[in-house]
């Protein structure tokens, strides 16, 4: 049913059928339109959160089908997640979200009608993109976003109390990694920007923004990596693999800033990236918790 394709970092490059994530859109959306038909949860001021998040995840899904069919270039990958911000943005006018944030240090910020119009598309945007960059190995694609919605599923069941929202898609995507990091199936585009979607949503659905903010430190500096060495040295991050290690020798990108100069196994690596997301992610529930 799936197309296959080569695992590039496997002895043989053995076929490997692509795009499950849309196993994972299509399982979250029916779970979501159960919470709202069943009343399960409630919509607040008549606008409902499932149906939101359901609607954002269909768009990110409907979006890496795009570009597992037609390749798209990342001019238009890059602002095509502003549309999925509409109903986001919707939502937190009418149920009034808190339009301020509380940043250690500096105390609070107001954002005012720019969190509405500016703030909200920026953060779907940013987190979409970036964790559709961080990439190319088994388990590194469900695994580092597994943890974030973990974290996020945490803090939201102490604070905001909308964790019965994240249940059923992070069980369901943890299943997905499993089989992602032994090499059984890839996500695809359609999976990372869904997944994407479903994390920046959620965030502010949930009202969790120094909490993304700060468990997607690791992404940003990924794609920040990538843009720069695209920009100033027009090369792309390449990472070697000799039929048992990965190894580069250029720092381009989270991946090549590991294994810059050591040789590294792809379950090394993606095991390292995971420990540097989980640390952050950590460290944003203890700062939203505090």
């Amino acid at each position: 049913m799936f197309p296959r394709v080569p695992d590039e970092h496997k002895e043989g490059k053995p076929l490997i059928p692509n795009g499950l994530g849309v196993v994972y859109v299509l399982f979250t959306t029916v779970y979501l339109f159960l919470l709202y038909f069943l009343g399960i949860v409630k919509p607040v001021n008549g606008v409902s959160a499932p149906l939101t998040l359901a609607v954002c995840i269909l768009f990110g899904g409907f979006m890496g089908l795009l570009d597992d069919w037609m390749d798209l270039k990342w001019r238009y990958k890059a602002f095509m997640p502003l549309i999925a911000a509409l109903p986001l943005m919707y939502l937190a006018q009418v149920q009034q979200l808190r339009t301020s944030i509380m940043l250690p240090l500096v105390g609070v910020i107001e954002f005012s009608n720019a969190y509405y119009f500016v703030l909200i598309p920026l953060i779907v945007m940013i987190v979409t993109n970036a964790v559709n960059q961080l990439g190319g190995l088994n388990g590194l694609e469900t695994i580092c976003p597994a943890i974030i919605l973990a974290g996020l599923f945490g803090m939201s069941e102490l604070i905001s109390h909308s964790y019965t929202l994240m249940l059923g898609p992070l069980l369901f995507w943890i299943v997905l990694a499993v089989f992602n990091v032994r090499g059984k199936i890839f996500v695809g585009n359609v999976g990372s920007f869904a997944i994407g979607m479903t994390i920046a949503s959620f965030a502010v659905i949930t009202d969790l923004k120094l909490g993304l903010l700060v468990s997607i430190l690791p992404y940003v500096f990924n794609s920040s990596l990538i843009l720069l060495t695209i920009f100033f040295v027009r090369k792309k991050a390449v990472v070697s693999f000799d039929g048992k290690k990965l190894v580069s020798d250029h720092r381009r990108s989270l991946i090549t800033l590991i294994t810059f100069g050591r040789q590294l196994t792809e379950l090394q690596v993606v095991a390292a990236i995971s420990l540097v997301v989980a640390v952050f992610t950590v460290l944003a529930a203890i700062i939203e918790l505090v």
